[in-house]
């Protein structure tokens, strides 16, 4: 059928997550790679656990927490002005140079964010970077309170949007989102952001593994999990064409 509708995640796809880095690194000089990661890593982890756990925070919570708990584990003293100055940073997330071109070449479908983060969250990195100008809706997990991937955060589509999963492409760098996605009926396209090349040069040309490149080992390469994307691409720019096809 028809893509009637495009939909994106946020953290990671249309939003540079380690764009983080240069605050957390001002904040806690030489610590900043590895709080970036570690943080990452632990922000995702507890969306999954608190789902399973069915003790729902939002994701405002979420990420206050994971920062605690990296700050915490790296014996790093802070104040509350340093520890609130890295959190805001997630209300000013870099957006990728292709994005607000990629979804001005997408309309007139309808366009939206289906993210795990917080309504407050949300509505501000959107606002602070003029998608809301392009956007038909932002959508957030809390109305289902719990996480990606489970399939009811999914069913917030339908609902917001009036489509069926058949008429709808979720795009997402995320792997473990991509599978979610694709269980749950979408058509999916995958940002690869890393390739396996890139990842093995990395590997080979460091003695010690970074940070930032044993993150990307765990976090950026298709999970084994038996769902597969739809599409493969390696920045938003292809996905007019992606939509367009009959």
């Amino acid at each position: 059928m028809t893509i009637r509708a495009v939909v994106f995640d946020a953290y990671g796809t249309l939003y540079d997550v380690q764009s983080v880095a240069e605050i957390t690194e001002d904040a806690f000089p030489g610590y900043g790679e590895i709080i970036t990661q570690v943080w990452r890593i632990k922000q995702l982890e507890y969306t999954w656990l608190r789902s399973l756990m069915r003790r729902y925070r939002d994701f405002a919570t979420v990420t206050r927490d994971s920062l605690a708990y990296t700050l915490r584990v790296l014996g790093l003293d802070y104040d509350t002005e340093a520890f609130e100055r890295v959190i805001e940073k997630y209300l000013h997330l870099d957006l990728y140079p292709d994005a607000t071109s990629a979804l001005a070449a997408l309309k007139p479908r309808k366009l939206a964010i289906l993210s795990n983060g917080s309504p407050d969250m949300l509505n501000a990195l959107v606002r602070n970077t003029k998608l809301d100008q392009l956007l038909d809706a932002t959508i957030s997990v809390d109305a289902k309170k719990v996480f990606k991937p489970s399939p009811q955060a999914y069913e917030l589509i339908g609902e917001a949007l009036g489509t069926e999963p058949n008429e709808v492409l979720f795009v997402s760098s995320n792997p473990w989102d991509v599978s979610g996605a694709k269980a749950f009926g979408l058509n999916v396209a995958w940002i690869e952001r890393v390739t396996p090349e890139a990842m093995a040069l990395a590997c080979v040309e460091n003695e010690l593994v970074a940070p930032l490149t044993m993150f990307k080992a765990i976090r950026t390469q298709m999970d084994e999990l038996g769902f597969a994307p739809d599409h493969r691409v390696r920045a938003l720019s292809e996905l007019p064409g992606i939509a367009a096809r009959p």
